[in-house]
């Protein structure tokens, strides 16, 4: 079994996917290019954003994929950002149709991040600190509690313009607490093993980050498949 991954992320999601691979499906090997895969691989880049990774990757990709006729999955994982998780899957799909793409003897596979990466990162209770000295994390927190409440719903903080902003913001505030330094050059933390295991946690505890454990699901099927 052959995986693509195309993520939108430049920097984030390009560093941790290959480390939760690692821990999720340890049978499958990363490979640098798609040409070298054989049995049990990934071939894994980032599309540089979107609407980006549609124009000037996803059709070219899609074409390396049927010429080379080693790929089992196609998976694109995408912020969902302002949108829903149904408009961003239904864009993808309405693209591929109007550009009359097609993939040959290989499955698309979506994975939306609702919102973005950091959505998911504040989905890990261990980390929260109830008597936080951070007045701007103690102020987030008041306005939403990601420990009580599904991160994923969180609105937006006033002086943010966008949900990813301020999830990004409030991730890295709330890692700080606990003197991890997050950025999306060096997502220090969340790409640990335990850290995964807590938001895999938070999916069976709750119905919070369903997003998330729509991920977590594809890979434990394909694990129990090879």
């Amino acid at each position: 079994m052959n995986l693509y991954f195309i993520v939108e992320g430049r920097r984030t999601e390009k560093k941790v996917y290959p480390e939760w691979l690692n821990f999720l499906i340890p049978e499958l090997k990363r490979v640098n290019w798609a040409f070298e895969a054989t049995l049990n691989n990934y071939f894994l880049f980032n599309g540089n954003g979107f609407p980006a990774l549609l124009h000037n990757h996803l059709k070219k990709s899609i074409e390396e994929i049927n010429e080379l006729k080693k790929f089992n999955y196609l998976v694109l994982v995408l912020d969902v950002d302002e949108t829903t998780v149904e408009f961003r899957i239904n864009e993808v799909n309405n693209f591929i149709k109007e550009n009359h793409l097609q993939l040959i003897d290989c499955e698309l596979i979506i994975i939306p991040q609702d919102k973005c990466i950091e959505t998911w990162f504040l989905g890990n209770k261990t980390i929260y600190k109830s008597n936080s000295q951070n007045v701007k994390l103690r102020d987030y927190v008041r306005f939403y509690n990601v420990k009580d409440n599904d991160p994923e719903l969180m609105p937006v903080f006033e002086d943010f313009n966008t949900h990813s902003q301020f999830h990004a913001d409030y991730c890295t505030e709330f890692l700080r607490e606990r003197n991890i330094r997050y950025s999306k050059n060096n997502p220090n933390g969340v790409i640990e093993e335990v850290y995964l295991n807590r938001l895999i946690e938070r999916t069976i505890e709750t119905n919070h980050i369903n997003s998330f454990k729509n991920f977590i699901d594809f890979c434990n099927e394909l694990r129990g498949r090879i």
